[in-house]
This record gives structure tokens, C-alpha cells and sequence, in this order.
């Protein structure tokens, strides 16, 4: 690339920043390849810079605008960022629902001024992205056998507990915490997440409490310990079972906990309570109506279920198999394969066709985006360690993962709702008839 061509690429680059800076006006900078950098609003005061590496970074989102060649480019470093995190600058975007609204003449423009990078000859990713970092099989099939599930189950979990163990707290509870106050810590609020479905099941000494998707055995050793059940866990993830079966001996617990690494559809047996905590979410969409019969088959007649699951907003007209969007489907192939978020509406109906009576629904948003904020925290403050463990580009995948979660959270676009509900309206459920207790 001759000079000549260089400067008119970084001109239209240039135009391209100043015409986001007038919509956006946000708090931050962007710096280009040439080390100038530009405002990205009218009055920046604030240390956030977005850095471009080389203009092969617009020739490859020209080329292949899709979220893959967006984490490409990330993961790689060739769009980068200084001066605080993705959650400060989404916040930015966030504030005041500021987005980027273009008329017809106004895009045509913007292809103008950019036509010069579709023939630019610097390196341009392709369109696999990361590829590498994702998930190889069919990362969102519903049609899904149990050696699916394994798969789409290990690819997550099994990455390391060291690795999980740099941003979770010492119980390793992988699920949303509840905080008593916002400035609580992230201890203390899982302890009491893990206290209220205990108190919301009404766990009684004795009882057989089974965890479906028990992950690193947190909710079965609390239940156990503190409520003197006869717990039982299953999971698909080999390195979750050791570290749980590690924790249980640790704790004494071997009378009362016991763990399989199993998949719920095979599972036999009854259970005065059960709890499923972040595993609904992995079933996929089409697999609901035979996971709430299965989870039924399982109960005792007077059992509580509880189910806490993410979800999304309901929309019109709903189509269960409805296609993804492009966010969910890199959410499926980078993070979680195989799964699918439903939305709160569904999923009550689900359960009341399966026969349940449903009892209470809680919404826990707020509580999960300050979660997801206080892991990219713990994670990015352990950065060196946890690319020494998984890679930069799997560090830098998980770093935006977090972040881009407490966003979702926060602004709505995500949800979080803990359900109960008992067997059968046939006989009294077994709870008292007020939920006081559980708030004092």
C-alpha cells in the first residue's frame, strides 16, 4: 500500500469517527492506526480509548459484517481498548438509549466514504472469525441426543476449575448471587442465594433433595450442612464432579450427599425437592415440554420444584423455534453451546402443562447484572493468571462474555426469575400461607 492510498484511508476513517461523534457523543476516544486520536463526543474528559490496530480492521467488517469477524478482531487485538472496561463503555451507550440512527441517504454516504477499504490490500480476517475459540459441533440444535448434551456441557465447564476458581467465590457457585444490598459482597451473596432455595423449597431434615445441574456441588454441600437433607447432584461436566466430590469429603458430607455425573433425561428415583439452578437454559427450546414431564416423574406427591432460569423478553407473535439472533448465536458458539434462553410466559405455561401448580415467580435481574459486573471485575483483575491458564483470546472472549451479560441485565434485554412450583393442584401445597419468613 502506497502512501498516498494510507493517508486517504486514515481521511475516511477520520470522517467516519467524527460523523459517530456527532451521534453518539460519548465520553471516550478512538484511537486509529496512526496513533491520532479523535473524540468520539463534544466534551471528552474521561481515560476510555477504542483502539483500531490497522485499516484492515473496516476492510474485514466491510467485507464481513458479522459478530464472528467482530470477535475476531477482538480476540486478536486488532480492535482494542484502554482506560476502563466494556461495561463502562456500554454504560456510555446505554445512557439515555443512545444509538446509531441513519436515514437511506445518510448510509449511502457512509458506503461512499468507506468504498476505498473494500480494496485495501492489509490484512483482512476472514469471515470464521475466532473460529478457533468456538465450539466445533451443531452449537444450538435442539434435535440433540445425550452425547449432545456432554459435549455442549464440557466445551463450558471443563475448560478448568482453576480457571473459574480466579473469578467466582470461594464455593464456586456459577449462578446469579442475591445481595441484601448492593454494596454486599459476592461471598456473602451467594451464601444467601444458596440459603434462599433452601428456605423457598422448605427443606426440612431428611428430605431428598436432588440438584439437577449440581455444577462444583455448592447448593447439595449448603443443603446438606445447613439443612440436614439427603442430597443428590448430577452433571455432565467431569471437572465439576471431582472438584465436588473433592468438596463433599472435605466437608464430611459423605452420608448425606452423593453425585453422579449423569444426564437428567436418565435419571431415576423420587425427590421430596427438587432444584434446577442454571440449567434450564441448556436444554434448548424444542426439549422443554419432555424436561418439565421428566422433572414431574421425578417428584414426590407433596414435592416443591424450583426453577431458576434466565430468560429473555417475551415477543409477538412467540414461534418456539424462532431464529436466533446474531449476539445468541456467538453466545452458543463461543460460550454456551447448545443453548437457549425462553422467555418467563413460556415457561410458567410449560410447567402448568406438564401439571404443575406454579406458586411464586421472582424476577433476580438486577441482582445477575451486578453478578456478571463483580466476575469481569475478579476476572480482568486476574488477567496475567488467567491467560497464562486458557489463552489471551479465550480470556478476552470471556472478559466481553461477563461484560456483555451485566449490560444485557441491566438494560432488560436479559432476565432472571426463580419459579416454584408444586406436583399437583389436587392436594395443599406444602407452604404456609404467607412468604413472609423469607424476607425478614
Amino acid at each position: 500500500m502506497d502512501e498516498q492510498q494510507s493517508r486517504r484511508l486514515l481521511d475516511r476513517a477520520v470522517t467516519l469517527v467524527r460523523d459517530l461523534a456527532a451521534r453518539l457523543d460519548l465520553d471516550a476516544h478512538v484511537e486509529l492506526w496512526d496513533g491520532s486520536r479523535y473524540p468520539l463526543g463534544r466534551k471528552v474528559t474521561g481515560p476510555f480509548t477504542l483502539r483500531i490496530a490497522d485499516p484492515g480492521v473496516v476492510s474485514s467488517l466491510l467485507r464481513w459484517p458479522t459478530i464472528d469477524t467482530l470477535i475476531g478482531l477482538y480476540t486478536t487485538r486488532r480492535i482494542d481498548y484502554s482506560g476502563g472496561s466494556l461495561i463502562d463503555f456500554g454504560q456510555q451507550l446505554n445512557r439515555n438509549d443512545r444509538s446509531v440512527k441513519i436515514g437511506l441517504r445518510q448510509k449511502l454516504g457512509v458506503v461512499r466514504n468507506l468504498a476505498p477499504f473494500l480494496f485495501a490490500t492489509r490484512e483482512a480476517i476472514g469471515p470464521g472469525g475466532a473460529g478457533g475459540q468456538g465450539f466445533g459441533g451443531r452449537s444450538t440444535a435442539d434435535k440433540r441426543s445425550a452425547a449432545d448434551n456432554q459435549s455442549f456441557v464440557s466445551f463450558h465447564y471443563d475448560l478448568s476449575n482453576e480457571f473459574y476458581a480466579l473469578f467466582l467465590d470461594s464455593e464456586m457457585v456459577y449462578s446469579c448471587a442475591y445481595f441484601k444490598s448492593w454494596d454486599g459482597d459476592l461471598a456473602a451473596a451467594q451464601f444467601d442465594k444458596l440459603d434462599m432455595i433452601c428456605r423457598k423449597l422448605r427443606l426440612q431434615p431428611g428430605d431428598r433433595f436432588l440438584d439437577i445441574g449440581c455444577g462444583w456441588g455448592g447448593l447439595v454441600c449448603h443443603a446438606a450442612k445447613h439443612y440436614g437433607v439427603s442430597a443428590h447432584g448430577i452433571t455432565l461436566s467431569k471437572e465439576q464432579l471431582a472438584f465436588a466430590r473433592s468438596k463433599v469429603e472435605q466437608l464430611g458430607l459423605n452420608e448425606r450427599v452423593s453425585l453422579e455425573l449423569q444426564d437428567y433425561s436418565k435419571l431415576t428415583g423420587t425427590y421430596d425437592k427438587i432444584a434446577s439452578v442454571g440449567m434450564y437454559e441448556h436444554i434448548g427450546l424444542a426439549n422443554i415440554p419432555a424436561y418439565m414431564t421428566k422433572v414431574r416423574s421425578l417428584l414426590a406427591e407433596d414435592g416443591l420444584f424450583l426453577n431458576h432460569a434466565i430468560s429473555r423478553r417475551a415477543k409477538k407473535p412467540r414461534l418456539i423455534l424462532e431464529r436466533l439472533r446474531p449476539e445468541q448465536r456467538a453466545l452458543a458458539k463461543y460460550i454456551f453451546p447448545g443453548g437457549a434462553l425462553d422467555d418467563i410466559g413460556h415457561t410458567v405455561s410449560a410447567m402448568e402443562r406438564a401439571g404443575f401448580e406454579v406458586h411464586d415467580v421472582e424476577g433476580w435481574r438486577t441482582h445477575y447484572a451486578r453478578t456478571c459486573h463483580i466476575w469481569h471485575d475478579r476476572l480482568a483483575a486476574r488477567r496475567d493468571e488467567a491467560i497464562g491458564m486458557v489463552g489471551e483470546e479465550k480470556y478476552r472472549i470471556y472478559i466481553a462474555y461477563l461484560a456483555g451479560c451485566s449490560l444485557a441485565f441491566s438494560r432488560g434485554t436479559a432476565r432472571l426469575f426463580q419459579t416454584l412450583a408444586s406436583k399437583t393442584a389436587k392436594r395443599p401445597p406444602q407452604l404456609p400461607p404467607t412468604r413472609a419468613d423469607l424476607y425478614r
